[in-house]
């Protein structure tokens, strides 16, 4: 194995530790210490992987790890029997992975061709905050694009529960609760109205679809039942949804320049959520310089917002960071973890 492979998956696995996951951890340290070239052509391509496979870049490790429960939920190889909530038992699972490598391999080399697709609902509560933000600065309704959307339940941010200290923003009564860690100040009590939620995917996930609710399920870490039972409530919500979000089988870039007008009388939102690092250089590139133009357009009848809860470099967590034209204003919004579970909420404006 060479450094570059290991370093890869020990990342992850400390990213996973930091995460709240230690099964995904020891797994992740597992493939650093065992994977080899003669376990067959699985391997073969983890280990000739041509581009950035770091959780920076192509996210290798996440997706195998995918490909695997997924194995576990559908009960194949005996993963089921030695993933949690099972205790760890190194060699029970390396024997089962050996068993899915050598057996599964078509399977497994189809999920390592596709970016994991963490669907992630508790990122959801940054989203939430900004649009009750967005509201109470322009008193308009949003229409909403997202950029890398996977099945699109962040599109209904709005339809989700956000509680802090007691405090609801959303319904109260909705399916989906979120509670993170909440520090700095609270979003304003408005009420946030929808006109459009579109999302754009290079391979959008269909709620209604079994094969496609399965790999929501399987990017989801199987120590983690709760982050299973919350994404299960939002996908009931998609499929019983009076209106639900419009996925686009797009290149996002391409999409917003073909099709996104600003419309008079609402804010345009577009925004992200740990998705931007999956477009190449050259796409990120040219999505802030289409957007920036974009904004060129935009007045306090029909503003633009752009918001990304994207990794930075720093740490902790992710940096929310927003635009806004007119004015083309660059407002910190704070830091919020990866998967949700805290948000430092410190607008500077």
């Amino acid at each position: 194995m060479t450094p570059r492979v290991q370093e890869a998956f020990l990342q992850q696995a400390t990213n996973c530790e930091a995460l709240g996951s230690p099964f995904m951890a020891d797994l992740m340290r597992l493939f650093a210490q065992r994977l080899t070239a003669d376990m067959g052509s699985v391997a073969g391509r983890i280990l000739n992987w041509p581009g950035d496979m770091s959780y920076t870049g192509d996210s290798v490790p996440l997706r195998i790890a995918g490909g695997l429960h997924a194995l576990a939920i559908l009960e194949r190889c005996g993963l089921h029997h030695c993933y949690p909530p099972n205790a760890f038992d190194p060699n029970m699972v390396w024997r089962a992975i050996e068993w899915a490598f050598q057996s599964e391999g078509p399977l497994l080399t189809s999920w390592l061709e596709n970016a994991p697709q963490t669907n992630e609902i508790r990122r959801s509560a940054p989203l939430i905050a900004i649009g009750h933000w967005l509201t109470k600065r322009y008193g308009l309704p949003i229409n909403m694009v997202e950029i890398g959307c996977s099945a699109g339940l962040n599109l209904m941010w709005d339809r989700f529960a956000l509680i802090i200290d007691g405090q609801t923003w959303g319904p109260e009564h909705s399916p989906v609760a979120l509670m993170p860690d909440w520090n700095g100040v609270k979003p304003p009590p408005t009420q946030p109205k929808i006109t459009g939620r579109i999302g754009i995917d290079l391979n959008p996930l269909d709620p209604a679809s079994p094969i496609d609710t399965l790999a929501l399920l399987a990017y989801l870490w199987p120590d983690q039942p709760h982050r299973s039972m919350t994404t299960k409530a939002a996908i009931q919500m998609a499929l019983s949804d009076d209106l639900p979000p419009e996925l686009v089988e797009a290149d996002a870039i391409a999409w917003i320049r073909s099709h996104l007008r600003l419309q008079d009388g609402e804010i345009t939102l577009i925004y992200s959520t740990i998705a931007w690092q999956y477009l190449t250089k050259a796409a990120q590139e040219q999505g802030r310089s289409l957007i920036q133009s974009l904004g060129q357009s935009a007045t306090r009848s029909h503003p633009l917002a752009w918001f990304q809860m994207e990794a930075d470099g720093q740490s902790p967590g992710a940096r929310l960071l927003l635009r806004l034209w007119p004015g083309d204003l660059r407002i910190d919004m704070g830091r919020a973890d990866f998967h949700g579970r805290w948000v430092n909420w410190t607008p500077n404006i």
